[in-house]
């Protein structure tokens, strides 16, 4: 029977070490596509990955782009069976603060079950799982019960630009498939493996307050001209109220979809320990917007968040000056229905108005993603649900996800094919921080998750 997986899981148990080193040798290569610096890396990264894909048995190649290059693999040798469209990417952040790792930041380390490594969960681990499972079938049995593809993007932590253009290019003709598979977020909790229906967007923007022609002298100029680090701080006191936490944009909750009671019903009924959430992440107090759960405000409710400010003097010691200029990046994550371009005008529009005078504001847009909700419901559903079940030994609860993948909402619009979101991950991963890991033992579920949706998906009927 199809869904009989016992031949390929026991020959991913005895080669499990070979695919933990193979991981190991992609996270070595410092693919950081927001530095420019590390364009050689990232190119070699995408050529990397496609001999992996090559060496897997698929039909493999790089796309070129107008930014970094896609990784596309194929094997299609089962006619009349679904086909699974993987996706991943093969970039990561940057590792600032340096002085922070407890190891070289590129260099994988074992930590017990821990493998401490940039990118070691985000993404590499988790979208590598996809690939090894897919090894691992074509060495036990010569072919695959189902047809697959695969699409790895080298801008997911810099906007996704490319991809974005391709699929909307390529309108479903080689991706063509029955459902996307993608693995970048993080289960609910140890042992509890979860299905995401839901991701946030995003509305990522930088702002530079200048004021004078120059640095001056804080003594004989201060009092006279306005800070620019001053004014920006004021600026940034106007975005949130410090007593209710609702955002002050004029406008920018007017399209939220509010949560529908059976959510807030099975977000309640979850575990959560508000207590262990705090010392996991060093917190006394969580704060937030009035009238929702730390739950619902991290998966449903849009936030406005500076990311990082910047300008006068940063070095050791005092310097008296009045900076020329100051800046700050800023996010937004946002929820069904906003729409990032939107409200991206309404904060440009919002910071001009408030901004003191004696200072000029400019506004730069970064990038956006729209939020997405999942319908989660039917055949394939079903199987991943029990894929899961099958591995980690609990059926996957159905949450919402905090984060944002933002191509995960074009594959929607233009696929129109379900979407699992399927996160070996764990909260405590550290991604985008230094000391990122990944569980081992996860990274070989995962492998042994996608075997099981593979088999058990050959029994859907196309």
């Amino acid at each position: 029977m199809a869904t009989d997986s016992r031949d390929v899981l026991d020959r991913v148990d005895r080669d499990k070490k070979a695919y933990l080193e193979q991981l190991k040798s992609y996270l070595r290569i410092p693919s950081v596509s927001t530095d420019p610096s590390y364009r050689d890396d990232v190119l070699g990264c995408a050529a990397w990955l496609t001999e992996q894909m090559r060496s897997a048995g698929l039909t493999a190649e790089t796309i070129e782009t107008d930014g970094y290059p896609l990784v596309y693999g194929e094997w299609c040798g089962a006619p009349g069976k679904p086909t699974v469209l993987f996706y991943g990417h093969y970039d990561v952040q940057p590792v600032d603060p340096i002085e922070l790792w407890r190891h070289p930041p590129f260099e994988p380390t074992e930590e017990g079950d821990r493998l401490v490594c940039r990118g070691a969960t985000d993404d590499k681990g988790q979208s590598f799982a996809h690939l090894m499972a897919v090894a691992a079938i074509l060495e036990e049995r010569g072919e695959l019960p189902v047809n697959v593809k695969f699409i790895v993007e080298g801008e997911e932590e810099s906007g996704g630009e490319a991809i974005e253009a391709f699929v909307r290019e390529d309108a479903g003709r080689r991706l063509s498939c029955d459902c996307v598979v993608v693995s970048d977020s993080s289960m609910y909790g140890p042992g509890q493996p979860s299905l995401i229906y839901g991701l946030k967007g995003m509305a990522y923007l930088e702002l530079k307050v200048t004021g004078p022609n120059r640095d001056l002298h804080s003594g004989t100029y201060g009092g006279v001209v306005t800070n620019p680090l001053n004014a920006l701080a004021q600026i940034v006191a106007r975005l949130q109220d410090p007593k209710t936490g609702k955002v002050q944009i004029p406008g920018f909750y007017d399209d939220v979809r509010p949560l529908e009671d059976w959510e807030r019903k099975e977000f309640a009924a979850l575990p959560f320990d508000e207590d262990d959430y705090k010392n996991a992440i060093g917190v006394k107090e969580l704060w937030g917007e009035d009238g929702y759960t730390p739950t619902e405000r991290a998966w449903a409710r849009p936030t406005c968040d500076v990311n990082g400010i910047f300008g006068g003097y940063q070095g050791e010691g005092a310097k008296t000056v009045l900076p020329s200029w100051a800046g700050l990046k800023i996010s937004m994550r946002l929820v069904p229905d906003q729409d990032p371009k939107k409200i991206a005008a309404a904060l440009t529009s919002f910071v001009h108005e408030v901004a003191p005078p004696g200072v000029e504001v400019e506004v730069h847009e970064h990038h956006g993603a729209d939020p997405i909700l999942v319908k989660l419901e039917g055949p394939i559903v079903d199987a991943a649900l029990a894929a899961m079940e099958d591995v980690w030994g609990k059926r996957p609860v159905k949450v919402r996800e905090g984060g944002s993948i933002p191509i995960v909402a074009t594959f929607g619009q233009v696929l129109q094919v379900p979407t699992l979101l399927l996160g070996f991950g764990l909260k405590d991963d550290a991604l985008h921080a230094p000391n990122e890991k990944f569980n081992i033992s996860h990274f070989y579920n995962g492998i042994r998750s996608i075997v099981r949706l593979i088999d058990r998906m050959a029994d859907i009927e196309n």
